[in-house]
């Protein structure tokens, strides 16, 4: 109830600051001190609320289904805290904290006009009703006893941060929504609050990019998907208001040189949050649960997020309806031959990828409501995209050459040579890579021009340290997913313990598994080029396939990328071993002699149960002492080595007289390691220079925000 009690206490003040706004009160006295209280009120009792979450977190307090779902009493302090956000409640509610934080500095900074700060702080209340109506505080129907845990896939460092930066670019997306709805209703002009917009925006679109760059990096490490996803829905719903926020950057400085444009900017800005609310939906709807390795399940806080994205873009367009006569009217560009002209082109052709990407990841709910849901493949958005991603490249390259408000080319014939080698060498490192498409040919040729023509521009100071890295970045990052996606070969193939094969050029040793029971992982061994990689593979506590993790050996040229598929082996012998009595198999004869069982020393509510069973070849006596770990939800079991590590042996159940035992006897260690493995290999060309793009895209914004 703490935790819900506080939160209400944030809706009651920022509902009552909004309140106090929209009826006219402005930020001056008597009116002052009341919505700083109600700002700082709220901002408190959201970071008390996540400050309980946590604590329940690492108190191990499984009385709460929050906690019990996502925590367990062995997970690693890293995975600890990120269990705060790894649910739908957690993320939702540090969603609230980080948009509560900024308004206390938006409010500091004296950033929004009366009616703007009204419009945040009513965007914070119907996250808290959101919250509140699936609340991370719900009491548990069963206490669980040490909890179920983290997902094992998601037990990895960059999945730890990937969420809380994507939700610090949701959260900051509302401020120029916010400050946009806020000029409409108190009549501002234009020029007063773009600025402030334009840094905002910055940061927000920053962080959402680097949280989707994470994102890419660890589904490249551990899925296979090659860094793209394979277009995965739920990466689609962060993607599309990156897609949209980025037409919103381009159109406010559009607007600070033409005031017309100040309507396309508001309807940018509207439907950009509104693209956030929306892929949340999708996410926590359920919808998607059957086309993405990573959804929620369906929730009645579905029905909550598509009224709240329902409200706010209708009152969004329904706003900017009653208020445009009052705004500037007007030509948007002069002449073909201007930049204005240019980047509104290039602002509609990412207007068309976001529309294509919206549609592909919203596909299950069109075909859900017209009848049994179905998504599209990933041809589907490679067809779409890549000619829109050419008429991209091709804008930015102009865009470069011309100056706002003028015809004159700003690049002389020197940077044309420039430019022509560019498109050579962006054709040759295609064609090199084994690109065969037309299309994906071309991108790579436009990506490079458009990458010399920005430099180009830089040089003729007619673009800011910060745009020319984030454009850098992003002509070098479709350069590098031509080269690294289309320019990608793959091959399967077995490969028993110390054979060497040679495959895609390269000469790939298996060198076999090693074990690491106690540390609850394996590695599958091999040597590329001479140099030592690792596959790992998480186990689970009773020694199965968890979650796997390819070898990655990295070259200048590229990746080599091997992707184990699971050692498979018939020899597996399940027996019931009777009290006192000998069972053989065909090496080794086994004898069940008494089980004894007592509370966990380090954990009382689970109980260890030890087992005896003697072990012979005819010559030689092994006793062992299998153990089983019991609760009340399950048990677990590990295999431990029999016969100086001739085979291992796994308990795996005991009779309720505890007259008879289950057992596994599986094959030894060496046998195990030995096994020849099927791996998928594939080469990744060049696909360290979309890393290096990512990290420039997020770096020039961070940049800008400094002018």
């Amino acid at each position: 109830m703490c935790g819900n009690l506080l939160l209400g206490l944030g809706l009651f003040a920022s509902l009552s600051g909004s309140i106090i706004l929209f009826c006219g009160a402005d930020k001056k006295a008597p009116f002052d001190k009341l919505i700083k209280i109600a700002v700082l009120i709220s901002a408190v009792a959201v970071s008390f609320s996540s400050a309980y979450l946590m604590y329940l977190i690492f108190s191990n307090n499984f009385e709460f289904e929050y906690v019990a779902s996502y925590s367990s009493t062995d997970l690693p302090f890293i995975y600890k805290v990120s269990a705060f956000w790894a649910g739908q409640q957690g993320s939702f509610l540090l969603w609230i904290l980080i948009h509560a934080l900024a308004g206390v500095i938006l409010y500091k900074n004296n950033s929004f006009s009366g009616k703007g700060l009204g419009v945040y702080l009513l965007v914070e209340s119907l996250l808290i009703i959101m919250t509140l109506g699936k609340s991370p505080f719900e009491p548990a129907e069963v206490v669980g006893v040490d909890g179920i845990g983290l997902n094992p896939l998601l037990q990895d460092p960059w999945m730890a941060i990937h969420p809380p930066v994507v939700f610090i670019g949701y959260a900051l997306l509302a401020v120029p929504f916010s400050l946009g709805m806020g000029a409409l209703l108190d009549d501002l002009d234009s020029r007063e609050w773009l600025e402030t917009s334009r840094k905002w925006t910055l940061m927000a679109w920053g962080f959402l990019g680097a949280g989707i760059f994470i994102g890419g990096y660890w589904a490249y490490k551990v899925l296979g998907w090659g860094g793209y996803w394979g277009w995965d829905p739920v990466e689609n719903s962060s993607l599309v208001p990156w897609l949209l926020a980025g037409i919103y950057l381009h159109l406010i400085k559009i607007t600070k040189i033409r005031k017309t444009a100040i309507a396309t900017l508001h309807l940018a800005g509207v439907f950009t949050y509104s693209a956030v609310i929306y892929g949340t939906f999708l996410t926590r709807s359920g919808i998607l649960g059957d086309f993405s390795v990573h959804s929620f399940s369906g929730t009645t806080i579905g029905l909550m997020l598509a009224v709240v994205n329902g409200v706010l873009l209708l009152a969004g367009l329904f706003l900017l309806t009653v208020k445009m006569k009052k705004l500037p009217q007007g030509k948007l560009y002069d002449t073909f031959s201007t930049r204005e002209f240019i980047v509104l082109l290039g602002m509609l052709t990412l207007m068309f990828i976001s529309l294509v990407v919206f549609l592909g990841m919203s596909m299950p709910l069109l075909t859900q409501l017209a009848g049994k849901a179905a998504a599209v493949d990933t041809g589907f958005y490679e067809k779409l995209c890549t000619p829109l991603a050419v008429m991209l490249m091709i804008t930015m390259f102009l865009a470069s050459w011309y100056g706002y408000g003028r015809e004159n080319v700003i690049v002389v014939t020197d940077g044309m040579k420039s430019v022509i080698i560019a498109v050579a060498l962006g054709v040759v490192s295609t064609t090199w890579a084994g690109v065969t498409s037309p299309f994906a040919i071309a991108l790579g040729a436009v990506s490079a021009a458009a990458a010399m023509a920005t430099w180009q521009a830089y040089k003729k100071k007619t673009i800011s340290t910060g745009g020319m890295i984030a454009h850098l970045g992003v002509s070098l990052g479709l350069l590098a997913m031509v080269l690294s996606g289309s320019g990608s070969k793959a091959v399967s193939q077995e490969i028993a313990q110390n054979e060497e094969i040679s495959a895609l050029g390269y000469n790939i040793t298996y060198k076999g598994q090693e074990i690491f029971s106690e540390a609850d992982y394996k590695e599958y061994i091999y040597e590329v080029n001479g140099s030592e990689v690792k596959a790992l593979t998480k186990l689970r506590k009773n020694g199965e396939d968890a979650a796997r993790e390819p070898a990655i050996y990295r070259g200048l040229l590229g990746d080599v990328y091997i992707a184990p598929s699971p050692a498979k082996f018939d020899n597996i012998i399940e027996m019931a071993l009777k009290f006192g009595k000998m069972d053989m198999d065909e090496q080794f004869g086994y004898r069940y002699e008494g089980v004894e069982m007592e509370p966990d020393s380090e954990n009382p509510v689970q109980t260890i149960i030890t087992a005896k069973i003697s072990i012979t070849d005819g010559t030689d006596i092994d006793t062992v002492y299998p153990v089983i770990t019991a609760t009340e939800t399950g048990a677990t079991s590990k295999p431990i080595d029999i016969m100086q590590g001739k085979k291992q042996l796994r308990l795996t159940g005991v009779s309720a007289d505890q007259k008879s035992v289950r057992v596994e006897v599986l094959p030894s260690r060496e046998e195990i390691a030995a096994i020849t493995v099927r791996a998928s290999i594939s080469t990744k060309p060049f696909i360290w220079l979309l890393w290096l793009s990512t990290v420039m895209v997020t770096a020039g914004c961070l940049w800008a925000t400094k002018k």
